[in-house]
């Protein structure tokens, strides 16, 4: 399986809920359908809110990855 490649990049570690989630919403914004945006989150709050929010505006999660003490995610703009 081939790695998705995003085209944009947010690092939200040490950002708080619900700013996590406004900044990650604003980026998507400015994208196209079809593109995909990478982020970056901490463990507890954020990685269980901010990927609800996403899919609740309609947009897809195709990746999630836990790295050291935080998580990668990788969202498709819908």
């Amino acid at each position: 399986m081939s790695e998705i490649k995003a085209k944009e990049s947010l690092d939200l570690r040490g950002v708080l809920c619900p700013m996590n989630f406004v900044k990650t919403k604003l980026k998507l914004e400015s994208m196209e359908p079809g593109e995909v945006l990478e982020i970056l989150l901490d463990s507890g709050e954020p990685i269980q809110n901010v990927p609800k929010s996403i899919k609740d505006e309609g947009h897809k999660i195709v990746e999630v990855n836990r790295e050291d003490d935080y998580f990668r995610l990788k969202i498709e703009k819908c």
